[in-house]
């Protein structure tokens, strides 16, 4: 499925079946379908093991979990340095050698380590969509697992059918004739990206462990010198260990250089304040720097010209009494990305802003570690039935729900719609 949580799992798909050659196109198919079936079967036998064991709550807080994030970090880096030709990234020789006895057949080896490759896929990209797929989640783990099983299936398949294709490509084009060093500087592009990817997990922990270090602007920062030298290394000013000299530019290699050099004009935009549209999804939040007692404050933040209390539910609430205003509550997370992008590309509308100050709007974060975010996580969980992120609550004076919006939308005008709906009941 195509939201935003899906992109930086592209290169880490693309590197490893670029590196890993088909002997010819039946095998790369099978093994790019093999590499499908082994993201649905283990995504949706993980999301019913851990509603199983933990509780769909239990399940989000792993997902956003700083020590996950690290560790994806860290493999999104493996692959990078792999790529760069650093080292070679391949299962220790006596499994191979024990795999080949037991199964007499090479090809097998191979597959095992494309269906392994689906559980590293799905354990990484787990955390983006723990979130998304929460109602289910929250289903299975109250002991109805009919319905969550068949959408969870529902859901991977989606989810995975994008990259059997992804997987595909790469396997096919490794058996071009002639393919020359071309290869080997793909594969050293995409390193480049998935450093860039790492970013988004490494600013993860810091949203949760409060560091302050990866903020907004350091998260651009980096993609603008990850892209800078991506143009420098097309147009061949430096070389990796696999390389060859670049004769003569072609013009593709300098129309990609141009592609690359104009996309790090553009994110350097960005760190000068100019909003970065669909891009604001993977970034940390522009007060991401603020501390817990800042987050804490009934004196709250400003959102274009949206005032917000943040992680003060009773505050919020107790002003939505002496105002006598509905309560807007937003359910959103540190560590989701399509909060952020409902807070980049639907909040700061002028239509959007003028309906919200018509209410009393509280941030709740249910990610966090310990107290008050389980405890916002739990009141979601329990008064809708839902760990989702985002969720959107709106209630009257004295808390009681009047209406909710689950999710993203890309339609401005229905969540306007819902606004005003909710605003006018009683």
């Amino acid at each position: 499925m195509l939201t935003p949580c899906v992109f930086p799992m592209i290169p880490i798909t693309v590197s490893y079946f670029t590196g890993h050659r088909a002997k010819n196109r039946s095998s790369a198919v099978i093994n790019a379908f093999v590499y499908a079936v082994g993201i649905i079967l283990t995504f949706t036998a993980l999301g019913m093991a851990l509603a199983l064991v933990f509780g769909a709550s239990g399940v989000n807080r792993l997902a956003a979990d700083p020590w996950v994030n690290l560790l994806i970090t860290a493999i999104f880096l493996g692959f990078a340095f792999s790529l760069f030709g650093a080292f070679v990234i391949q299962a220790p020789s006596s499994l191979v050698r024990c795999l080949d006895d037991i199964t007499r057949h090479t090809g097998t080896s191979q597959l095992l380590g494309t269906l392994l490759m689906g559980l590293v896929f799905t354990l990484t990209s787990f955390t983006c969509t723990a979130p998304f797929v929460g109602t289910l989640l929250v289903i299975a783990s109250q002991g109805s697992w009919k319905w969550p099983v068949i959408g969870m299936l529902a859901f991977s398949t989606t989810f995975a059918t994008p990259f059997f294709l992804f997987a595909l490509v790469p396997q096919l084009l490794t058996q071009l004739p002639k393919s020359g060093s071309w290869l080997n500087s793909v594969k050293v592009v995409m390193g480049f990206m998935e450093i860039a990817a790492a970013m988004k997990f490494l600013s993860n922990a810091d949203l949760i462990w409060h560091w302050g270090i990866f903020t907004r602007e350091v998260v651009l920062a980096v993609w603008v010198a990850t892209g800078t030298l991506i143009f420098l290394y097309i147009l061949g000013k430096f070389q990796t260990t696999h390389d060859t000299v670049v004769p003569s530019l072609s013009a593709t290699r300098v129309f990609l250089a141009l592609v690359f050099l104009a996309g790090s004009v553009w994110l350097g935009t960005g760190l000068f304040g100019r909003p970065m549209g669909e891009i604001e999804a993977f970034l940390p939040p522009s007060n991401s720097g603020a501390t817990d007692a800042a987050e804490k404050s009934d004196a709250g933040r400003r959102s274009s010209e949206l005032t917000w209390i943040v992680n003060d539910y009773s505050s919020a609430l107790a002003r939505a009494k002496a105002e006598n205003k509905p309560l807007f509550i937003d359910f959103t997370g540190y560590t989701c990305t399509n909060c952020r992008w409902m807070e980049a590309n639907i909040f700061p509308r002028p239509e959007v802003v003028r309906e919200l100050e018509k209410f009393v709007c509280v941030r709740l974060y249910t990610d966090g570690a310990g107290e008050p975010y389980q405890q916002f996580q739990k009141m979601q969980q329990e008064r809708f039935g839902t760990v989702a992120l985002p969720y959107y609550v709106v209630a009257s004076p004295d808390g009681t729900t009047r209406k909710t919006f689950p999710g993203l939308t890309r339609d401005p005008d229905q969540f306007v719609t819902f606004l005003k709906t909710a605003e006018s009941m009683n």
